[in-house]
């Protein structure tokens, strides 16, 4: 027979026994539930994963057909010019409108009912802007650099810009494109050339200054001719009115009126027409030869950007036409800008 101590201790080991169990339990739920909860989140880490590259890839392709059908539109234009004899660029033409806001979310998710794209919002917007209605900036190291300082100096005292910067401006220029003709390592202490207008940053340029003269002024490859030359159907009337030095402003702005009425022809036939038939046409065109293709991608509130600058050139026939970027750069950002506007 058990005595009362002998059966008070055995309850307490049974009791003591079912609160191990307990807890044991409690850990292995514990533990069962971190790993369910650790396969969880890496299961749904490699969706996100996933979801992010597919739409990358998607954006890079639709980025690149934006591309495409910058180049073809471009092409075309040239094609039809050199079947009409009429080897002219304005503001009349196709390549000018921008493309309206296009949805495009179909397109993502086509074939796959399962992507995590299908339910996003896409639309694609693009423009043709052309770069010789600008003041090219590498025109300042062509031949002695004096021609050129003068053209800008007439926009710089428009824009009420420093001429010192100026003065920077071209040494900079010039001693990196000095730099580049020479052996590599031989370059010294002279600066990279830029190959975008954002780079110019790099020659000691003030931002305000370089914001001032973004609508006005680019960054292009040098001709073999000589300076790149303005085009007057599409320049603003400050552009004409630097790259013309004969011309006012008044006068550069009564240009830009006669064009919307008839584009011109050629550059002598423009200057005839506001009555400076004997000016220099050196810096003055009709055609253009350098493009900025820009394609903008909207996936709900985020907007991806991506400008290329083309060169377009070719002897005669659709075949012989090419339309070869020089450069591409890829944003992203955080809130969709305004809609794309065409040039005035």
């Amino acid at each position: 027979m058990k005595t009362p101590s002998v059966m008070a201790t055995q309850a307490g080991c049974r009791r003591n026994n079912r609160g191990a169990a307990l807890l044991t339990a409690m850990i292995t739920v514990a533990l069962v539930a971190t790993i369910a909860a650790s396969a969880l989140w890496r299961q749904w880490r490699g969706v996100e994963i996933e979801a992010a590259e597919r739409a990358r890839v998607q954006s890079s392709w639709i980025l690149t057909g934006a591309l495409d059908w910058g180049r073809l539109i471009l092409r075309g234009d040239l094609y039809e010019d050199r079947r009409k004899s009429q080897l002219t660029d304005h503001l009349g033409e196709p390549w000018s409108v921008p493309l309206a806001e296009a949805r495009l979310s179909t397109f993502l998710s086509a074939g796959d009912a399962s992507s995590v794209s299908i339910n996003r919002d896409a639309f694609l917007t693009g423009q043709i802007i052309d770069l010789q209605s600008r003041l090219n900036l590498m025109n300042l190291t062509a031949g002695d650099g004096g021609s050129a300082w003068l053209r800008f100096g007439r926009l710089f005292d428009l824009l009420h810009l420093p001429r010192r910067e100026l003065d920077t401006l071209q040494r900079q220029l010039l001693q990196a494109h000095d730099a580049m003709q020479k052996p590599p390592g031989s370059g010294g202490s002279a600066p990279l050339l830029p190959t975008r207008f954002e780079q110019l940053a790099w020659l000691d340029v003030s931002d305000a200054t370089l914001a001032a003269l973004r609508p006005y002024a680019t960054l292009l490859p040098l001709r073999q001719a000589g300076a790149t030359p303005v085009n007057l159907n599409t320049a603003t009337a400050e552009v004409i009115y630097a790259a013309i030095p004969e011309l006012d402003l008044a006068t550069a702005q009564r240009l830009v009126i006669l064009r919307k009425q008839d584009p011109f022809r050629s550059a002598q036939q423009a200057l005839a027409a506001v009555g400076h038939g004997d000016a220099d046409p050196s810096w003055a065109s009709v055609s253009s030869a350098f493009f900025e293709i820009r394609g903008r991608l909207r996936l709900d509130d985020v907007t991806l950007e991506e400008a290329a600058v083309v060169r377009r050139q070719g002897q005669s026939g659709s075949r012989g036409i090419s339309v070869t970027p020089l450069w591409r750069q890829r944003s992203t950002l955080t809130q969709a800008p305004g809609e794309l506007v065409p040039q005035q």
